[in-house]
């Protein structure tokens, strides 16, 4: 038998120094979830954590004394975030250490709940206790994401497959990445519904971003040719629409640098809000009637927040991004003289007057109801498999002769009436047409059926079972059923119409 004697992280190693990192926590602006975690853990004193276990499987301590015990996988995990880095690096012909070592890096770790303790604590404490590794500057972890309902599971099959989700959605990859970091789970369990994604899409992609850019799109061609038209004079509402877009790129970029990614894209909707409300408010396909020159400054100004659209929601919506910039015909991000981030904060023109947009094209499209019941059917399917897999079915009963069974007198037969037995809430009384006779027979299956939906009803029917009274009603018989894969009682009857009541069944 093996030892249960174990091995222990040593707790006055690191037990001043993690109370220093956690205060620096607060200044980097760590999560609440995170730091409750860890202070829970310091606050009352660090308890040890055995980093071996008594397995036949897994990395066998490499020390004497520690045969037969294998390390915690948590406790050796993450060493093969270096480790990977290094074969990373060796493949790409790059240096290893300075992604690991070097004092100017900043070292993010992106985990979820469970794993907080070992990427705060014990991982630290061993890159602490080797003494040339930088720790973590923070730790941004998420809480769970449920898959309609319920946890999801690969092994269960109640997933989303990305190359099933891809083979369904070929052209919507932005659509999952939106609703992911829509509904992601940032301080408390969320869940992923494929009714909400419907939403996310026709509601906000389509109906706020989609259409600003599609309005903008089709009026430039329709006024101008697809060419931008020159600003005149601008009223307040202008002015404070172009210095509200140069403050967006700041105000999303700061809530992506403190890891609130939800925060950050509902601040990319609010600008096409922004830009929507902005049509909606000055009318350009009203104006174009009385001061068409005024219509030139509004559709100006419009296609300056369609074009810092372009650049904002590439963080986000990368394949929107790249399309929209062609349709812009801006240069496309990576390439000598295109666009930045911060241009759209500094520059007072982002698309210049003059310059020829390609063809309106739809950025989104509307999801039927038709193509997320199939995803729905899906998981339903999946469902209904897991439930049959994990049934436990009744051990068979004890060996029979053949004499036993040949004393059951087993027919068909049709329900004729059906009451409930008062004052009981499984109880049905039946009038029953076994061929024989028309015999009173009480069944225990109220709870699966109404009297008034079983009439006509072809039945099973053990007759030779002795009477026996069952709530002052005497019963003359057993209707034989089963269950299904949810646990709701079915009727054994003749496969075949045109049976007659009465038939034998051997």
């Amino acid at each position: 038998m093996k030892e249960t004697k174990h091995w222990y992280l040593p707790l006055d190693q690191y037990q001043e120094w993690l109370k220093e990192w956690i205060v620096e926590g607060h200044k980097n602006d760590w999560k609440p979830n995170v730091l409750g975690q860890v202070k829970s853990w310091t606050d009352d004193g660090l308890r040890p954590r055995a980093i071996t276990r008594d397995l036949d499987w897994g990395i066998p301590v490499p020390a004497k004394g520690g045969e037969g015990k294998v390390l915690y996988v948590w406790f050796d995990a993450p060493i093969g975030y270096i480790s990977s880095t290094k074969e990373w690096a060796k493949r790409e012909g790059k240096e290893w250490e300075p992604y690991w070592k070097d004092q100017d890096t900043k070292l993010v770790h992106f985990i979820g709940k469970d794993n907080i303790v070992f990427h705060c604590i014990i991982f630290p404490s061993i890159l602490k206790a080797e003494g040339s590794y930088i720790l973590p500057d923070n730790v941004p972890a998420n809480e769970f994401l449920n898959l309609e309902g319920n946890k999801i599971s690969t092994s269960k099959n109640w997933a989303v497959w990305l190359h099933e989700y891809l083979e369904d959605f070929p052209d919507k990859q932005d659509v999952l990445r939106y609703a992911l970091t829509a509904n992601a789970p940032e301080t408390k369990d969320n869940d992923f519904t494929w009714k909400d994604f419907q939403a996310r899409n026709n509601n906000e992609l389509v109906a706020i971003f989609g259409n600003f850019i599609n309005r903008v799109l089709v009026l430039t061609h329709k006024y101008y040719d697809g060419k931008v038209p020159a600003s005149g004079n601008f009223s307040d509402v202008d002015e404070d629409t172009l210095a509200m877009l140069k403050k967006y790129p700041q105000i999303i970029s700061k809530s992506i640098e403190r890891y609130r990614f939800r925060e950050a894209l509902m601040e990319l909707m609010n600008l096409a809000r922004m830009g929507n409300k902005y049509l909606a408010d000055e009318e350009p396909w009203k104006q174009i009637k009385t001061d068409p020159e005024r219509v030139k400054t509004i559709m100006n100004i419009a296609l300056q927040i369609a074009t810092g659209l372009s650049i904002l929601c590439e963080p986000f919506l990368p394949f929107t991004s790249k399309k929209l910039k062609s349709i812009l015909n801006v240069t496309l991000s990576g390439v000598e003289g295109s666009l930045t981030w911060n241009d759209v904060s500094t520059k007072n023109t982002l698309i210049p007057a003059g310059h020829q947009i390609g063809k309106a094209e739809l950025l989104f499209a509307k999801i039927e109801d038709e193509e997320i019941q199939k995803q729905l059917n899906k998981l339903q399917a999946s469902k209904k498999a897991n439930e049959l897999e994990s049934k436990t079915l009744e051990p068979q009963k004890e060996t029979i002769d053949f004499d036993d069974f040949s004393k059951l007198d087993i027919r068909t037969g049709t329900i004729l009436e059906a009451i409930k037995v008062p004052k009981t809430k499984k109880l049905l009384q039946l009038k029953v047409d076994v061929g024989l006779d028309v015999r009173t027979i009480v069944s225990g299956i109220a709870e699966s059926f109404s009297p008034e939906d079983i009439i006509g009803q072809k039945v099973t029917v053990l007759v030779n079972l002795a009477p026996r009274k069952l709530r002052g009603v005497e019963s003359q018989g057993m209707i034989l059923m089963t269950e299904t894969p949810d646990g709701k009682l079915a009727f054994v009857e003749a496969e075949k119409d045109g049976v007659e009541n009465g038939v034998q069944i051997s």
